[in-house]
């Protein structure tokens, strides 16, 4: 993160009591009445299209039939059939997008049902009583090595662990979680959620996390695959693309990520430091999770700059929304060209871009944003591959996440196809933990 002796950056912007209420929960649990509420909108459609949207194909109307029955558990152990990290997925998955927006009462009313909500509902029901629905199924006296404790690899462990199969996990950072721990806005995780979840997931057996261990540093594929009767690899995207333009390697100018992890694992928000005027530069996810956090650490004026045009903005309109509604101007079809410092005073230039021929160029027309932080939100890169082929920057997978090399497996955000998403993350592992164990026991070529 930004060092706090860059000029106009400073700590203690706001007093520990507007941070607290800043950094509430973003979308608080319903109230017993509100989920009784929330429930009774549900068709409970046959060919219902809310699973056909979920990545993880919920029973999304079996369960919230179990929720308006009053057996909430037996809805979380529906959740947890099909999404282990039901709990997490329910605060960071973007339902507006997926299945409520698929949902009957989303297309005749244009309000549908709270599906999020109340899975969140559910499993925090189970969650809190301490239950683990899964048992172990016979030991097969197989090994699997995963690499990576983020939702794929937590996933694949799980799943597999479920089959009767153990499972030693890899990771590269101090705890457990990835992205779910180090990448999520701290309001949509709030009290330690995911490092609980983690806990939880565990306890289902056979499951041991050995952290600080990375690929290419300390694990080789040679190594792994002759250890272990099989490998899942989920490493995630741990390299970060440069702005590439001058003035980028001045204090001003700090990568997203490192920001929101230094955020994360902050015991005292007030000590962090934060700009008079930030700009972030981007348009996923990252993007709207760094400038929100900006202001709600008392930045004063926060711009989201991004090359293209709204409609091509990866981060969904409702993100975008909640992003404007902080105070959050959002900039549209510029690129960034230089930083400049004199003094205690910063500036970025843009340039305006347009698209022509298909092609996006620069218009020559530039404008001038004051910026004494400035974060890059640009994408990220994949830190090492093993050796493998590679689909562009992610490792290249087939089926059920099937990589060039024979008894590796790959999935989440460091593999080819699907979206970079916590619920599709868990889906890969979970398939291509069905995918292994078959393997395994000589039921798959």
């Amino acid at each position: 993160m930004t060092s706090p002796m860059t000029p106009g950056i400073a700590a203690d912007r706001l007093s520990d009591e507007a941070l607290a209420q800043n950094f509430v929960d973003l979308h608080a649990p319903l109230e017993p009445h509100e989920v009784r509420v929330a429930a009774d909108r549900c068709y409970f459609c046959h060919d219902a299209p809310c699973v056909t949207a979920c990545p993880t194909d919920i029973d999304i109307p079996l369960f919230i039939r179990q929720i308006s029955t009053g057996t909430s558990e037996a809805a979380a152990k529906t959740i947890f059939d099909m999404n282990i990290l039901g709990g997490m997925c329910a605060r960071v998955c973007p339902t507006e997008e997926l299945c409520e927006q698929a949902c009957v009462r989303e297309v005749s009313e244009g309000k549908p049902v709270e599906i999020g909500r109340l899975q969140r509902h559910a499993t925090d029901t189970l969650m809190a009583q301490n239950i683990h629905p899964f048992n172990r199924a016979a030991l097969t006296g197989k090994k699997v090595a995963v690499v990576g404790a983020g939702p794929a690899g937590l996933s694949c462990a799980h799943r597999l662990a479920m089959q009767g199969t153990d499972v030693k996990i890899y990771d590269a950072r101090p705890k457990a979680g990835g992205l779910n721990e180090y990448g999520i806005a701290a309001y949509k995780s709030t009290n330690d959620f995911a490092a609980k979840e983690v806990d939880w997931l565990l306890s289902i057996g056979g499951i041991t996390i050995e952290n600080n261990k990375a690929l290419g540093e300390d694990l080789t594929l040679d190594g792994l695959s002759a250890g272990f009767d099989a490998v899942f690899l989920s490493v995630g995207l741990g390299g970060v693309n440069a702005l590439g333009i001058a003035g980028d390697d001045d204090d001003s100018v700090s990568d997203a990520v490192g920001f929101i992890e230094t955020l994360r694992q902050s015991s005292d928000l007030a000590s962090l430091p934060i700009g008079r005027n930030v700009v972030v530069i981007g348009g996923g996810m990252t993007a709207v999770d760094t400038a929100v956090q900006s202001k709600l650490l008392g930045a004063e004026q926060v711009t989201i700059a991004y090359r293209r045009g709204r409609e091509a903005m990866s981060a969904s309109r409702y993100e975008q929304d909640l992003a404007a509604s902080q105070g959050v101007k959002l900039l549209f079809n510029v690129q960034p060209k230089k930083v400049e410092v004199e003094g205690t005073s910063a500036v970025l230039e843009v340039e305006y871009t347009a698209t022509k021929d298909g092609k996006l160029t620069g218009t020559g027309e530039t404008l001038r944003i004051a910026a004494d932080q400035v974060f890059a939100a640009i994408g990220q890169t994949l830190a090492t591959d093993g050796g493998l082929t590679l689909d562009g920057r992610k490792i290249a997978v087939t089926g059920t996440g099937r990589t060039s090399r024979e008894g590796v497996w790959a999935g989440g955000d460091c593999a080819s196809g699907g979206d970079d998403l916590t619920v599709t993350a868990v889906a890969e592992g979970r398939d291509a933990a069905m995918d292994i164990h078959a393997t395994l026991m000589g039921g798959a070529n």
